[in-house]
């Protein structure tokens, strides 16, 4: 994602590149996501965060191997959706048997790649009385503020991911 961002800004040189005109676009990302445990994270996302399942899918073995996803190991994606409809954000749950072991990030510079996901809401309030119902811990001071208006959360999700809950308090 931060590649997507940050494309035709400059290389490491230093000197712009000129950029290059792509066919539009819909302007959605999906993003897939590797869990430890499906149901803990189905969960965390519907429970807590509201996301919504609006359809599964499965990876063969031999789609898994053809597109390069998962060297032939077939697998399950849930699809969630805060919002449902054509043009939301698709954020994808799949897991599988055998996992890596990745240590315990404690800062989003702890590792390479994507490291949070910002979610804007409406109301912060209901989101911290679940996460504290739940027992799930807000990380640093917050919720923070932002403006006047406008609060930050942090928090993590059962495999470690940062999730910014950016909106008003109430």
């Amino acid at each position: 994602m931060t590649a997507l961002l940050f494309a035709g800004c400059a290389d490491q040189s230093g000197n712009s590149k000129k950029q290059q005109t792509m066919p539009d676009s819909n302007g959605i990302i999906h993003i897939g996501v590797v869990v430890k445990d499906l149901e803990e994270s189905l969960y965390f996302y519907h429970r807590i965060l509201g996301m919504k399942e609006v359809r599964e899918f499965s990876i063969d073995e031999d789609f898994g191997n053809r597109s390069g996803l998962s060297r032939g190991v077939p697998f399950n994606v849930k699809v969630l959706q805060l919002k449902e409809g054509e043009y939301s954000t698709n954020w994808k749950l799949m897991s599988f048997e055998e996992q890596s072991v990745i240590p315990e990030k404690q800062n989003i510079q702890d590792d390479i790649g994507v490291q949070y996901v910002t979610i804007n809401v409406e109301k912060l309030e209901p989101y911290i009385r679940r996460l504290k119902e739940n027992n799930i811990q807000l990380l640093g001071k917050t919720p923070v503020p932002l403006s006047s208006d406008r609060h930050f959360v942090l928090i993590k999700d059962p495999n470690g991911i940062f999730i910014e809950l950016i909106g008003p308090m109430e």
